[in-house]
């Protein structure tokens, strides 16, 4: 019984000995974290010790010092001007329409003459904190209707106006349903050319040229094809289009507003999170940078600001 005892207190004190000395390294760790921060700040992601005036860290770029939005209390980055959760704009002292500076008691922006605390639509009686409507995209300052005006005569924006008018007209078409509807269309343009060449004969003319029709209808897999060539194509433009990081978040906001074309179904994608925003006017660093990206069907879920 003596030496079962005995047996016991040595596997016992081996254990306890084995936990000193992985427990060792880790204090070793944690007292040598606690003596980086007393002469700098570590970065709670990389580990990285930085300067103790420092706001981001030199490695990763992460947030040294998070703020906290001013409305709902939730934890932000410090250079953040909106908020995601509760969807406010929190910079009291940056216009939110233009970026101008603004004074403690500006009821107005000295520079745009934008009230604070946003504006209401016209035309879709949207309240809003800048200068494109988030709901229908309205230009509401004259800054934003000057910049859409010389969105307007770019060639990349013609032709994605162009591409966009293209894909909304297939939108519009209406595809064979069966194989003897398109037997019946395709007798009904047989005789529209026969008639149409009847008449011109009449008129006199010995070879008439037979205009196409307008709209020639297809089959769906055809034109399920020619919607995706249209969305493909509308997509490798948005992407080119892409805008990159700027100094002011405003500036961004209005030129991404300002190349969204009309008809087709996008998102922002932002490069602060690689999130998914209804429009730039959702994200809390637009000053990132980012691009408009087309959203298939049953994708609502993915968009950030409409949950």
């Amino acid at each position: 019984m003596t030496e079962e005892r005995t047996v016991q207190s040595d596997q016992i004190q081996r254990e306890l000995e084995l936990q000193r000395q992985n427990e060792q390294p880790m204090m070793q760790q944690q007292m040598q974290m606690q003596a980086d921060s007393a002469n700098g700040v570590v970065c709670p992601k990389c580990g990285t010790v930085n300067e103790p005036e420092a706001q981001f860290c030199a490695s990763c770029g992460e947030p040294l010092h998070m703020a906290v939005c001013p409305s709902c209390g939730s934890e932000i980055d410090p250079d953040a001007d909106f908020c995601e959760v509760c969807h406010h704009y929190i910079k009291q002292d940056v216009c939110s329409f233009c970026g101008a500076d603004f004074g403690p008691y500006d009821g107005y922006c000295p520079q745009c003459g934008m009230p604070r605390g946003g504006i209401v639509c016209p035309a879709c009686h949207t309240l809003n904190d800048f200068s494109f409507c988030k709901q229908c995209g309205q230009p509401l300052t004259a800054e934003a209707k000057s910049i859409l005006k010389e969105m307007r005569e770019l060639p990349e924006y013609k032709e994605l106006m162009a591409l966009s008018r293209e894909y909304n007209e297939l939108q519009m078409q209406l595809p064979y349903e069966t194989e003897q509807d398109k037997q019946r269309g395709d007798a009904l343009h047989s005789l529209r050319e026969r008639v149409l060449q009847l008449l011109a004969e009449d008129e006199g003319e010995e070879f008439p040229e037979i205009p196409a029709p307008h709209k020639k209808r297809v089959t769906k897999e055809e034109l399920h094809e020619s919607k995706q060539r249209k969305l493909d194509q509308l997509a490798e433009l948005l992407s080119r289009m892409s805008i990159p990081p700027q100094a002011s978040p405003a500036k961004v906001r209005n030129f991404a507003m300002a190349q969204k074309p009309a008809g087709v179904r996008l998102a922002w994608k932002c490069n602060y999170k690689n999130a998914l925003h209804s429009s730039p006017c959702g994200c809390a660093k637009p000053q990132m940078g980012g691009t408009w990206v087309i959203l298939g069907h049953n994708s609502k879920q993915e968009i950030k600001d409409d949950k």
